[in-house]
């Protein structure tokens, strides 16, 4: 068939079809030549048409081939100088993925014509292949971006209602026996009425997925016979990975996203992407040449000032792309509105987050990154979530992002983790944890700013965290080297499983009690999938190359008395206004009693002083939430009232007796929460003000005092 070229325009990036044909775009500043490249198959060798881009418009060559649809397969390659010594790596005989793909088809079969350099030669990458690597780089796929989305609105669920569910697309529903089997582990499972209905019926309010965007595994890892399972290698910014796809991968993977999207905004789900803008997939300078390496490298990658051969890496992936410049500002911008817009996600947590807001070396809070999506009225709209550090210098930036950002607060997870596991630790930052973390936020956010939690994917499970004193990663490959070694983490005696009832006990005590604790602190809780449910990695504590029964939930020994308790907080949590705060605590008394909003008590029933904050060994205390001191309105600007609560935590190996406030907090109280007898024997428990209430140790227990009668008042 004889090809038709027209000039076409320089925008959108990218291939765009408008039913009669495709434009194609691609910007390289420094190229001195592009070719179009289509291919009738995913894994052909040689393509069917090889087309000089001629036209070139304000860095961005491009041109417009009419007849071509959706479905179509294509590539580019290259030409300008390959010089690494100044950063240039061009090749022509490299085939290149477009940054701007809608779609990729396959995945990269590991071969030597994959590099822009000979593998092996003395010279390593100052050498030159001249191999042709198209048979082993998966196609770039021109997409129709026609769907019916029904209607579909976000959910728009504010932070302070939200509960986060951070999970992994295959490893959510791999194993789960009551979904298809032909779509398990993929877009389409989690749209399933079984998964959707088993996240409504915990109280999800939001699914964080783990890397969506296509990716790759290195070749080290897969000489070794692993993966890289969570996916934080991007190749494709714009494109949902085919391995989550159940259909055909020429664009169909759209689609289904499209749809699960779609399924769970029906039930009130959002979805948030963890997206890894950070760097790429290409890795360091002998890394292969796979798409930016090959467009334009000096005006993607951020380079080491004095040799431009190598890379400033500050994800320890060994490469960094360079947030400071436009393009790459474009690209990083442009993915997000796609993701938005055209598949109606309803935030994104970004990986190594610090990485972005460095202008030169130091991580600055007012960086171009930054600024561009506070104005932007598509992207500062949605949640936004940093993980607040990276790997270089000065990277642990908790507490430092602008305002519309939350952020994974580090310092609770450690703080919470060592007050339980019995570490040092003082009662002032415990206090500072569970009401929102004033010390990093207020200054200009609300404790909504903290996305709270006690575990990730990165790290111990809860299982885990309470069984384990030690990393457990042989099957990683790296003698065990790998992962972190200080996990704050308390076995309860026995290293790894045990037939030991008593040791079986507390471990279930102790979950409870980091879940109790997650729920009842202000902030927006995140737990990761399958902590509700008792999963074990089985003291693996970095399984992101295992793609196996390691990483997967295992739905059929689900530990239902957790879950089951899990529910009952988070609907607890739900339920009640005090828990989930939209302003700060101050202190003071509120307007019409002389109680204030916030008040904290010692085992002897009197309130703390100054003195009793800086013991570092203190492990226990009680506080007093005042339910009329919530200050905030509901929609219809009506004064939010709730309860009154009074929560104990005892960090104590031993009981200890506690003497309830006087009666001026409250005359009575109701038990809803006692992590040592959760389900209290199914008997009410009441108490009396400056009655005397024993708490087991290691516990938490949770006291209710009425004040509103009718639950619909409490809502914010």
């Amino acid at each position: 068939m004889k090809i038709v070229t027209y000039p076409g325009q320089p925008f959108p990036l990218g291939a765009t079809w408008d039913g009669e044909g495709v434009n194609f775009t691609l910007y390289s500043e420094n190229a001195t030549g592009v070719d179009l490249c289509l291919f009738n198959g995913v894994h052909d060798e040689v393509e069917s048409a090889q087309i000089p881009i001629t036209e070139y418009t304000e860095l961005t060559w491009h041109i417009y081939i009419p007849g071509l649809k959706p479905g179509q397969l294509y590539g580019f390659r290259v030409y300008g100088p390959y010089e690494p010594k100044n950063g240039h790596r061009f090749n022509p005989n490299k085939l290149l993925v477009d940054p701007y793909a809608k779609a990729i088809a396959g995945t990269i079969d590991w071969n030597d014509a994959l590099f822009g350099y000979e593998v092996g030669s003395p010279e390593e990458d100052l050498s030159f292949s001249k191999t042709n690597s198209a048979a082993f780089i998966p196609k770039s796929v021109v997409i129709d971006h026609n769907f019916d989305w029904e209607g579909d609105k976000s959910p728009d669920i504010p932070y302070y209602k939200s509960i986060v569910y951070e999970a992994h697309v295959k490893g959510f529903t791999k194993l789960h026996p009551e979904i298809p089997e032909s779509i398990r582990g993929t877009y389409a499972a989690i749209a399933h009425p079984v998964a959707i209905a088993y996240l409504k019926d915990l109280g999800i309010t939001a699914i964080e997925l783990m890397p969506v965007h296509d990716f790759l595994s290195d070749r080290h890892l897969v000489d070794e016979g692993i993966s890289n399972y969570w996916g934080y290698n991007t190749i494709g910014f714009f494109a949902p990975d085919a391995r989550y796809a159940s259909c055909s991968v020429l664009g169909e993977q759209v689609k289904e996203f499209k749809n699960m999207v779609k399924e769970l905004h029906k039930a009130g789900i959002e979805v948030i992407l963890d997206v890894v803008y950070n760097h790429t997939g290409e890795g360091s300078h002998l890394g292969p040449t796979l798409s930016f390496r090959g467009i334009d490298n000096v005006s993607y990658y951020r380079l080491v000032d004095d040799d431009k051969r190598y890379y400033m890496d500050y994800t320890g992936t060994g490469n960094t792309l360079n947030a400071n410049l436009p393009n790459v500002l474009r690209l990083m911008m442009d993915s997000l509105r796609y993701w938005i817009e055209e598949m109606h996600v309803d935030g994104f947590r970004f990986d190594l987050a610090a990485t972005l807001a460095r202008e030169l070396h130091e991580v600055n809070r007012l960086s171009a990154f930054f600024d561009i999506i506070h104005q932007d009225p598509t992207i500062s709209r949605v949640k936004l979530i940093a993980e607040p550090w990276d790997l270089g210098e000065g990277g642990y930036q908790v507490g430092k992002f602008p305002a519309g950002w939350a952020e994974w607060n580090g310092k609770y997870r450690d703080c919470i983790r060592d007050y339980w596991s019995g570490a040092e630790s003082t009662l002032a930052e415990f206090a500072n944890r569970i009401t929102g973390s004033s010390d990093l936020y207020k200054s200009y956010r609300r404790p909504t700013a903290s996305i709270n939690f006690i575990t990730a994917h990165d790290g111990f499970t809860l299982t885990d965290l309470v069984s384990y004193n030690e990393k457990h990663n042989e099957a990683n490959g790296e003698n065990n080297k790998d992962g972190e070694s200080h996990n704050r983490s308390w076995n309860c005696g026995v290293e790894g499983p045990t037939t030991d009832a008593v040791i079986n006990s507390l471990r279930a005590k102790q979950k409870r009690n980091f879940l109790t604790t997650l729920f009842l602190s202000q902030g927006v809780p995140m737990i990761v999938a399958g902590d509700e449910m008792g999963r074990t990695q089985q003291g693996n504590n970095n399984a992101y190359c295992q793609d196996n029964e390691i990483s997967w939930i295992n739905w059929q020994n689900m530990d239902k008395d957790l879950y089951a308790f899990t529910r009952n907080l988070i609907n607890l949590r739900k339920e009640h206004a005090a828990f989930s705060r939209k302003n700060w605590f101050n202190g003071q008394p509120v307007q019409g009693n002389d109680i204030a909003d916030i008040a904290w008590f010692l085992p002897d029933g009197s309130e703390m002083n100054e003195d009793n904050w800086s013991h570092d060994f203190a492990k226990s205390v009680a506080v007093f939430l005042n339910g009329l001191g919530l200050h905030s309105v509901n929609a219809e600007g009506d004064k939010v009232v709730d309860d009154s609560f009074y929560v104990i935590f005892n960090a104590h190996d031993e009981p200890l007796s506690y003497k309830l406030p006087p009666e001026k907090y409250a005359l009575d109280w109701e038990l809803l929460i006692d992590t040592a007898n959760p389900d209290n024997n199914g008997a009410v428990r009441t108490f009396k003000a400056e009655d005397t209430i024993q708490i087991d140790g290691r516990s938490v227990v949770l006291l209710q005092h009425q004040l509103i009668h009718d639950a619909g008042t409490k809502q914010q």
